[in-house]
């Protein structure tokens, strides 16, 4: 092994250094009593007579609680308890450690221990977290006060894997504080008797918000409170946040929004909006980037140049999170720290493909502190808090300046101690990333997020589930459905067309019956046409639609194959397609061989094989946030900024800036050159991968029209690579880059598109026109899914181009699938800034993107040739320097 020189630089985040606006409340705030606000502005004190009289304030058997374990009532916990006593809906925006989930229910729990006894049990407080096992994690450590206390408060969670018994008796007799998800509020909601389970409501909580109000989950739930409204008009809501940058959006989704034309207050914008609750900042965390100045690959995700250091690191820490951002990068991951494990320290794996059974093994292996440390992906962002923890380690570029704090709050989960994080780059670049992620963090500053419309499949899917409870007035409907802040922007012709797609499937559909959902009566409800559509629509609710998965099942050992086995997860089932019996693959921390495909699933028995696969997956990809990707490019242009790098990155821009050029802020460099046969353009937006690949399908077109011979190009998160035939250093680069290909050739791009077909079907899926399950435990195969939805998908772009379902596939491609928003966005910054350079030979800034190719595209040698040469020519252009 080489020796390499190891470097740690550290720094400590000074987010809200001397801004201590621990209460600061928007509209009704400055009503907060003189004791709240007097807590507020001492909050930096360690302990004050104010403090003091809140907690007296608070019932006896409260006051006692917190005395016996010695803590002291934080002032948002307090600005909560009275904004209940109001009555009115609040954002907590708060860091982990400050807790929050307890002033979430600590208004709820007084309220309850202060009623008189009843004897019929009703629901008083709904909490919906994101995340299942977060909501029993957090019905868990809400049991130990209530036992405690000895308060007559029934705590019960509903998710998918609550029994059927018991969910029958919860829509009978609920307990008084129900912890569920968005996908079983839906179900709740669409059950007849959903008007007597929610009279008595009074208060929803909504944990982790930031992480739901912005996706197609956060419409589902937006929905489910529009209907709560109907249901319970007199509820509060209370969100519950880590930091972001702007908490508008969130106060606005949690208030049912008033009709159109009439005066909308508080907001000055005419929009409804909660109070605001600012946590007191904790501790400023602590910051490491690993680097090397002997060695940083040029190319690369899985970091294995660092796996000593992150050894290193977990030895060091108690207990620590390593985080990945994909699964089959927590997979080699995993195994690459296995085989330096010289200490056998207690590593676990935790991923979204495993068993559930596994996930929830290593979580109390968690919670028992059994375990050194995690790999894990973003299953573990969020909510669930592990005391032990010390120090997170996030291998690759956080990709988002929130998400690198979101992680970073999973370590010490205590405001008066920093959190400890080490990030380590795989690549070049990803060095650039991580210094441009962590000086936000240390400006305080955060990413932004392009605010999405309410999807129109899920609203078709909310209609249908709003029949399945009982017959609709659509007028009505439309109003409440309207008050949901991502659905404020729907007019009526377009809602009454959604129904007539969920009534009938739309006039290119309406001939079959099958398509027929909902029929109107005589008084003009509209009401199901079947009542087994109920059971269809109960089975395939929710909005998270992944590829097909097959079932990967351990062979016992002495039996056939396909006699039965242990389940160890899931796979994407195109991936298992590609296996042939003796192939091996690493899986569940495994190394795997593939025996053979049954009905059930796919067959393994375990191996020691060095050379495995690793599954692909295509789900859990991050997009570089159009923040950091900002932040990068100011620091490429700027020499100055290179100072604190490696010496290997330095060295790699300067040489750069020698033989081709740095693009300053706003320009776009695009560089040309010929290799072997074929001849490359390399252009560098920064602007993450799926904006790169829907440039490069669209450039590929426009070059094709040039008879330039396009072959084909590779999309990394900082650049864009094309490799023809032709030269294309001759092209007019302007016309090349003109923003008039998102028109036309976009769209004949999109007719011809597989992924655009896959869009489809999953917006077919959600909107319930394509069922995944079926009565008695069935499921459709993949292939099945796909042969139903692409014969759909045919039959509405000839006979009906305008059909809901097409809309919502463009607007689902436009914002995801091909970021078509942020493409445009960056084709108008550089418009008349593109710098072009006509090279000789590979640029040092575009040898990651022609390793891409190498990985991707080339056999034989060409990935040692490519580094070969690059090395070489560095090399000679250093000595010039």
């Amino acid at each position: 092994m080489t020796a390499r020189k190891l470097k740690i630089r550290s720094s400590t985040a000074i987010a809200g250094e001397g801004d201590h606006r621990v209460a600061m409340v928007e509209g009704a705030a400055t009503e907060l009593a003189p004791s709240v606000l007097a807590l507020a502005r001492q909050a930096t004190s360690p302990a004050c007579a104010v403090e003091e009289q809140v907690v007296a304030a608070l019932p006896a058997v409260f006051s006692d609680w917190f005395a016996s374990r010695g803590w002291q009532i934080r002032p948002h916990q307090s600005a909560l308890i009275e904004h209940a006593q109001r009555g009115e809906s609040v954002l907590l925006v708060a860091p982990t450690g400050g807790g929050k989930t307890l002033a979430g229910f600590l208004p709820s729990l007084i309220d309850l221990a202060n009623r008189p006894r009843r004897r019929v049990s009703a629901l008083h407080t709904l909490y919906i977290s994101p995340l299942k096992a977060l909501a029993v994690d957090v019905a868990r450590n809400l049991e130990a006060p209530v036992a405690e206390m000895g308060l007559p408060i029934r705590v019960e969670t509903r998710t998918g894997d609550t029994s059927v018994s018991k969910r029958q008796r919860q829509r009978h007799a609920p307990p008084d504080i129900l912890l569920t998800t968005p996908e079983q509020l839906a179900l709740l909601i669409s059950n007849p008797g959903a008007s007597l389970m929610f009279a008595d409501l009074k208060t929803v909580v909504l944990d982790e918000l930031h992480a739901m109000h912005n996706s197609k989950r956060g419409d589902l739930l937006a929905l489910g409170l529009a209907r709560l409204q109907t249901l319970a008009p007199g509820h509060r809501r209370v969100g519950l946040s880590a930091t972001v940058a702007d908490p508008a959006p969130l106060q606005r989704y949690l208030m049912p929004q008033p009709p159109a034309g009439e005066a909308r207050q508080p907001s000055t914008e005419g929009e409804a909006k909660s109070a605001l609750v600012l946590g007191q900042a904790g501790a400023r965390p602590q910051i490491e980037i690993s680097t090397s100045d002997s060695y940083v690959p040029w190319a690369g995700h899985l970091a294995r140049h660092a796996m000593i250091d992150i050894m290193d690191a977990i030895k060091s820490a108690k207990t620590a999170l390593v985080f990945v951002n994909t699964r089959s990068q927590a997979e080699r991951t995993f195994q690459e720290l296995w085989r330096i494990n010289s200490d056998n320290l207690a590593i676990a794996l935790h991923h979204g493909s495993l068993a559930p059974a596994q996930r929830r093994k290593v979580e109390a292996a968690m919670t028992r502190g059994a375990l050194r440390a995690v790999v894990c992906t973003s299953t573990l962002d969020l909510g669930i808090d592990w005391g032990a923890v010390d120090k997170v380690i996030c291998v690759g570029a956080p990709k988002g300046a929130a998400r690198l704090v979101q992680r970073i709050g999973r370590a010490n989960h205590r405001l008066d101690e920093p959190s400890q994080a080490l990030l380590v780059p795989a690549n070049r670049f990803e060095v650039l990333e991580c210094n441009a992620a962590r000086d936000a963090v240390l400006a305080g500053e955060l990413d932004g997020e392009r605010l999405k419309r309410g999807g129109i499949d899920v609203l078709a899917q909310h209609v249908l589930g709003t029949a399945c409870s009982k017959p609709f007035d659509a007028t009505k409907l439309f109003e409440e459905v309207r008050s949901a802040s991502p659905y404020t922007h729907l007019v009526r012709e377009d809602f009454d067309k959604i129904v007539d797609f969920v009534a009938t499937g739309g006039y290119a559909l309406k001939r079959y019956d099958r398509y027929a959902r909902l029929r109107q009566t005589p008084e003009g409800l509209w009401r199901l046409s079947h009542p087994r559509l109920a059971q269809q629509y109960r089975m395939n609710v929710g909005v998270i639609v992944e590829d097909p998965m097959i079932d990967i099942r351990l062979q016992a050992k002495g039996r056939p194959t396909g006699a039965g086995g242990r389940v160890l997860g899931q796979l994407e089932e195109y991936f298992a397609e590609q296996l042939t019996p003796g192939d091996t693959f690493v899986f569940s921390g495994h190394v795997l061989r593939f025996e053979g495909m049954r009905e059930d699933g796919a067959y393994v028995s375990k191996t020691h094989e060095a050379e495995a696969q690793i599954p692909s997956y295509n789900g859990g990809k991050f997009p570089l946030s159009t923040f950091l990707a900002e932040r990068v490019r100011q620091m490429v242009s700027n020499p100055e900024s290179w100072a604190h790098l490696p010496d290997p990155v330095r060295e790699w821009l300067r040489i750069q800036e020698l033989r081709s050029v740095i693009p300053k802020p706003g320009q776009l460099l695009v560089e040309t050159f010929p290799r072997g046969s074929k001849e490359y353009l390399v252009c560098y937006p920064f602007e993450g991968r799926l904006a790169h690949q829907t440039l490069g399908m669209l450039l590929t077109r426009r070059l094709e029209r040039l008879r330039l011979r396009p072959l084909g190009f590779v999309a990394n998160e900082y650049a864009l690579a094309v490799w023809a035939l032709r030269d294309m250093g001759g092209a007019d680069m302007a016309a090349l880059f003109s923003e008039d290909m998102l028109g036309d050739d976009l769209d004949a791009w999109l007719a011809e598109s597989a992924l655009y077909k896959r869009t489809f079907r999953t917006c077919a899926i959600i909107s319930g026109l394509i069922e995944r399950r079926l009565p008695r435990g069935g499921e459709k195969t993949g292939r099945q899914v796909t042969f139903s939805s692409d014969l759909i998908y045919d039959v509405l772009r000839e006979h009906e181009p305008d059909h809901v379902l097409l809309r919502a596939t463009y607007e689902d491609a436009g914002s995801g699938l091909l970021d078509i928003a942020r493409l445009g966005d960056m084709l108008q910054r550089v418009r008349g800034r593109i710098v072009t350079r006509r090279l000789e030979r590979v640029s040092p800034l575009a040898v990651p993107a022609l390793l891409e190719i190498a990985k991707e595209m080339v056999a034989g040698e060409a990935h040692e040739d490519i580094l070969r040469e690059a090395e070489e020519s560095l090399i000679a252009d250093a000595m010039r320097i």
